[in-house]
């Protein structure tokens, strides 16, 4: 199998106004200390991936795989503007059709560009354990600056979205571990970002909860036409994806998806 094969090719060198994202260049390297993998002895340093060329396309549904400690949640973590690359750069493309650079964002104007384009789903669900359901997906709401009533009944309208109006007012830990995923859903999308990034969204997860998180991904994609990039360890989910791309010895390889 050839690193970036024609397909991948093809997505890169379409215009620009197709593409939701683009990475050129892309390097992520640390200290040695920090990992002990692919280390460059002479320069005592750890490089996850060098010069990664790719493009994901509006609309796409795509998968990255890969052992661990090879680099994905790394990689996800830049096209979300949560680190820094070492060298390159990504390119998100907003509402208005104006590409963001990442690299040029300080950390408020970072902040600033998650909460308006990214919808971002941990392993963990990351709910505030004080607040209810409703109240923790009208967060980022609240954050830039919506008054509470509007946020709540925006909140409210996404929690039925996944499933959980009857939920709305039982906190975190009265939620079971598919649900608080649910409710991690809602508010990564309350804001109405039109790209989707998640990093093992069903990792934490039994099979058959596993699999009714994945089902309403795929169904949340396609019902509010997302951009969603996934990392997973999940082959069969992977493959259910449009486009599946695996992180190897620091590139990217094009998987045909069946």
């Amino acid at each position: 199998m050839n690193k970036l094969s024609s397909q991948m090719d093809e997505s890169f060198s379409q215009s620009k106004m197709t593409n939701m994202l683009r990475a050129v260049g892309l390097t992520k390297i640390y200290p040695a200390v920090a990992a002990a993998k692919a280390v460059d002895r002479a320069r005592g340093e750890v490089v996850l991936f060098r010069d990664l060329n790719f493009a994901i396309a509006a609309g796409e549904m795509v998968a990255i795989v890969g052992e661990s400690g090879s680099g994905k949640s790394s990689l996800l973590h830049l096209l979300a503007a949560l680190d820094r690359p070492t060298a390159g750069d990504v390119w998100v493309r907003g509402a208005d059709e104006s590409e963001t650079q990442l690299g040029g964002l300080d950390a408020r104007q970072a902040a600033e560009f998650r909460n308006r384009e990214v919808g971002y789903v941990w392993q963990f669900h990351y709910l505030l354990p004080e607040f209810t359901a409703l109240e923790n997906v009208a967060m980022p709401l609240l954050a830039r600056g919506v008054r509470r009533a509007e946020a709540l009944e925006r909140a409210s309208v996404w929690l039925h979205e996944v499933g959980l109006a009857a939920r709305a007012e039982h906190r975190s830990g009265e939620l079971s571990g598919g649900e608080q995923q649910r409710v991690s859903l809602a508010r990564a999308l309350v804001t109405g970002p039109k790209l989707l990034l998640a990093d093992e969204p069903t990792g934490d997860l039994d099979g058959k909860t596993a699999e009714a998180v994945f089902g309403l991904i795929q169904k949340l994609h396609r019902e509010h036409l997302l951009t969603s990039v996934l990392v997973t360890h999940n082959m069969e989910f992977a493959q259910r994806c449009g486009r599946m791309l695996r992180l190897r010895d620091g590139q990217l390889e094009e998987i045909a998806v069946c």
